[in-house]
């Protein structure tokens, strides 16, 4: 078995509606999904993503409008990477600076990278990809040869680089492709999210917060295989919690020894399957178990709106 690369990646932001404005009024992802915390129903869980919601597209949110800032360190994803296609730079560096959000240019592994950070802190970052389908979603200017196809990958802040290097090799079967003064890359074998880099230095120990990676979660193709995976890592001494249902995907989770919470989805079933491909993202979905607190669930949420114009 070899993980395809990035399933979706969830972080802690502050005002759900400021959220919103920034991942679909700027960026240009769709709100796939409108639900909430499975563990605790008073917090949205809100997906952004391709038009589809495709698995290595997907970036959740928690928002804790009013929380305390955390600290992007070891221990976490330290910046989200996104694909978008060649002869997309210029576009996306005139459509940043245009919303007056700070842009830095970058080079890494001779490749371009617009720098960033969202509204809340997050730390994100732009680059060109071969691979990876264009994403048809339209929105503001932003046709599909510009569009955001998915992730491209990631820059993990480990606190034991060795130790997570270990993992993304012999249990993830990515393959090392390269590596500077600053980053060791590495590669899986899927077509979007499936770059990775690691900071060879640690950072100091990061804490979580708004504008803060919770965890980065990586792809398996269906429940048996995750089993697999879950057997693999258990016998070589992870601690792997036990199947969850999050009713798009199941999970399962373990902390790598660098700190970083991994967690291994399954691509099925996907978004569409308690509403319409066309109606994604229109309406409060809650689990089953939740159905008989509606009305309290959505008196106790703040209310959103989408910025796309119907």
């Amino acid at each position: 078995m070899n993980i395809k690369g990035i399933h979706h990646i969830t972080a802690i932001v502050g005002h759900p509606q400021e959220n919103v404005d920034f991942y679909e009024g700027i960026l240009g992802l769709r709100l796939v999904k409108k639900t909430v915390n499975f563990d605790d129903p008073g917090t949205y869980h809100l997906y952004f993503g391709t038009e589809g919601g495709i698995p290595g597209s997907i970036i959740t949110f928690f928002p804790w409008p009013g929380a305390q800032k955390g600290k992007i360190g070891s221990g976490q994803v330290g910046v989200t990477s996104y694909a978008i296609p060649k002869g997309a730079y210029d576009f996306w560096k005139e459509r940043l600076t245009s919303f007056d959000i700070e842009v830095k240019e970058e080079e890494r592994f001779g490749e371009k990278y617009l720098t960033f950070e969202d509204v809340h802190g997050l730390k994100l970052e732009i680059v060109e990809r071969e691979k990876g389908e264009n994403n048809p979603f339209q929105h503001d200017q932003i046709k599909p040869e510009y569009a955001i196809k998915g992730f491209a990958g990631a820059v993990l802040y480990s606190s034991q680089v060795a130790a997570t290097e270990k993992v993304l090799l012999d249990e993830f079967g990515l393959v090392k492709i390269d590596e500077d003064d600053t980053y060791f890359r590495y590669e899986a074998e899927g077509d979007i999210g499936n770059i990775i880099d690691i900071k060879k230095v640690s950072e100091a120990r990061g804490s979580m917060g708004v504008g803060t990676v919770h965890h980065i979660a990586w792809r398996t193709k269906d429940d048996a295989e995750q089993l697999e995976w879950r057997q693999q890592l258990t016998d070589h001494g992870y601690f792997v919690t036990d199947v969850k249902d999050r009713n798009y995907f199941n999970a399962i989770y373990f902390r790598e020894p660098g700190e970083i919470l991994f967690e291994i989805a399954t691509d099925p079933p996907g978004f569409a399957h308690d509403e319409t491909y066309e109606t994604m993202g229109e309406a409060l979905k809650l689990p089953e178990q939740y159905e008989p607190y509606r009305s309290k669930i959505e008196e106790a949420l703040i209310p959103i709106q989408s910025t796309l114009k119907k």
